[in-house]
């Protein structure tokens, strides 16, 4: 189980066109204390990202209007200093890896999802 989250409340938006994923990740992340706004599509996502201030954006990698590399490099013009995690079970290509400051394939979500998101809140604080 999850430890719960003691900082102070952290805001995260999840991109993922699969409503599962979405709500695997709400129920994990809320559970350990943090807020969740999530968005099915990557246009909807991109709204998001761009009208209100997150602690983290996770995205999926294949998704049909946008990838997640191509949504990544939007967050990153609009909002250069929100962080980015790629959360896929697709190959990553090497340019996406250089463009995010994180990537958890979906197959190690169980093991990795949580602490890689809180190893780089901690790398910012």
């Amino acid at each position: 189980m999850a430890r719960a989250y003691r900082g102070p409340r952290r805001m995260l938006l999840c991109v993922d066109d699969s409503s599962a994923i979405l709500e695997y990740e709400r129920s994990l992340f809320e559970m350990s204390g943090y807020i969740v706004v999530t968005a099915e599509y990557a246009g909807d996502g991109l709204r998001l990202a761009t009208n209100h201030q997150f602690d983290a954006v996770l995205l999926d990698y294949n998704m049909p209007e946008m990838n997640g590399h191509q949504l990544a490099l939007e967050i990153r013009r609009i909002r250069p200093e929100t962080p980015v995690i790629i959360f896929s079970g697709a190959e990553i290509p090497e340019e996406t890896h250089r463009l995010v400051d994180a990537v958890v394939q979906k197959s190690e979500a169980i093991r990795e999802l949580l602490p890689t998101v809180e190893r780089l809140w901690e790398r910012l604080d």
